[in-house]
């Protein structure tokens, strides 16, 4: 049997600490029609679950905690369970496909039966339908997530190679023998990251321990979910990177930062210089462990700049900032307080958690994930899959969440909010691909930044 890692279980208690959160990762996947019979769908990717250990396993936890939780195997699996069909109402437009979503997405995951659900969506205009994948955070990170929906999908792999497993890590019994062994061994790999690591571990805690700026971004949420998506052409993300010499992840997240600035500004709140703190969770997944099914991300915790009404400062200010994140020693911390707590009594680690997780968390104000995903169209039963859109899920006074995900030549923007307090996901969305737009035509030469830092159109540029 194979245990949860820390971080794995780490989910279940978030979750478990708000009745009102749902820890389960989601994507849309909409494919151009005819849409086949829905039994022959349904028969298909249930033949395909089969071939992914963790789709047709429980989860077992240990009395007291006194252990990890298990992966079992639910050898009364039924995939009539998991695999269900839908419709939308008629005209099946985005608004109907994002509204149905969060309904699906805001609902928990039965810790009864294998903690998934594939829904077949018909009806959806322009004679298309879709595919919506639920896992819970427990089973996969995203990238985890990506490399799980691609083993539905048509050449996601032969049966019985590359299948999503991990190694097992013994009976889940607590050995002194074992711990001590264990605590060793990462101890004596510390000494050389040692110094850049206790500055990143110093730098999560005071993100987490110092408020943000009061603001409408944080506080309790409901059991309701929005969700709205955004898209933009990577090409043109390219020539801005090019322009100005960042990455695709710092124009992702400068355009979020430009869409919430003008999110607090329409909401009557002044956009502070610490009030958009966000949690940027990042891959330490290493190669010979992509089909994986579990967690395996830090954290960097950077203030988005959305004091700032510049674009181009926006853009700068988010790369120097994530650089100095990267550079600060955060992401090692996080990997390292991970791997540690591994090792820990996982009683102790449990309790800590739980607790930890029930305290109010004014810090965080946000998420934004990126996962990089297929560079080439998907195909499920012999259909194109034209968009695949990502969504994230939010808990623990996180009232909004924003997952990015490329996919073929198009950046996608998944953006999830509380249904009564966080009512304008979708503007959210909508300014997001402005924002990557106004970039795109600044690093064209159509605009340019005045001295005092305002934008001007260039006439005849």
């Amino acid at each position: 049997m194979e245990q949860l890692t820390a971080l794995d279980a780490g989910f279940l208690e978030a979750e478990d600490s708000d009745r009102h959160a749902s820890l389960a990762i989601g994507a849309i996947a909409v494919l151009d029609g005819p849409m086949p019979r829905p039994d022959t769908i349904m028969a298909g990717l249930a033949e395909r679950a089969l071939t992914v250990p963790r789709l047709h396993q429980l989860l077992r936890t240990q009395p007291l905690d006194l252990g990890a939780p298990q992966w079992v195997e639910d050898t009364n699996f039924d995939a009539s369970h998991h695999i269900r069909y839908a419709a939308l109402p008629q005209p099946g437009d985005d608004a109907a496909l994002y509204r149905w979503a969060a309904d699906i997405m805001e609902r928990r995951l039965d810790r009864d039966r294998p903690l998934w659900e594939c829904w077949v969506v018909d009806g959806l205009e322009y004679n298309r339908w879709a595919i919506l994948l639920k896992v819970h955070h427990c089973i996969a990170d995203g990238i985890a997530a990506a490399r799980l929906f691609s083993r539905l999908c048509d050449d996601g792999g032969t049966p019985g190679k590359g299948v999503v497993r991990r190694a097992a890590r013994g009976t889940g019994a607590f050995s002194p023998a074992d711990w001590l062994g264990e605590a060793w061994r990462i101890s004596t790999g510390l000494p050389v990251a040692a110094v850049q690591a206790v500055r990143g571990a110093l730098g999560i805690v005071t993100g987490l321990l110092r408020p943000a700026a009061a603001s409408s971004l944080t506080g309790p949420v409901t059991s309701m979910r929005r969700y709205a998506a955004g898209e933009v052409s990577l090409d043109e993300v390219d020539s801005v990177c090019r322009e100005f010499g960042v990455t695709v992840n710092d124009v992702a997240l400068a355009a979020i930062t430009d869409s919430f600035r003008n999110i607090l500004i329409r909401r009557g709140e002044k956009p502070r210089r610490d009030a958009l703190r966000t949690l940027v969770p990042v891959s330490v997944r290493s190669d010979d462990a992509r089909d994986r099914a579990d967690n395996r991300v830090s954290v960097m915790l950077p203030y988005l700049p959305v004091d700032k009404a510049d674009p181009v400062h926006q853009l700068r200010t988010v790369h120097s900032r994530l650089s100095r994140a990267k550079s600060s020693g955060q992401r090692e911390a996080g990997n390292i307080l991970v791997s540690a707590a591994n090792v820990i009594p996982f009683a102790l680690t449990a309790w800590t958690v739980r607790a930890l997780t029930r305290l109010p968390q004014r810090g965080v104000v946000t998420v934004a994930t990126n996962v990089p995903g297929p560079p080439k169209r998907l195909r499920v039963m012999g259909r194109d899959i034209v968009r695949l859109l990502p969504i994230p899920p939010i808990a623990i006074q996180l009232r909004t969440g924003v997952a990015i995900m490329s996919y073929a030549d198009r950046l996608v923007f998944g953006v999830i909010g509380d249904y009564d307090t966080a009512p304008d996901v979708d503007e959210l969305a909508r300014g997001i691909e402005r924002a990557v737009a106004r970039l795109v035509d600044i690093s064209a030469g159509h605009w340019r930044s005045t001295p005092v830092g305002t934008l001007q159109l260039v006439q005849g540029g």
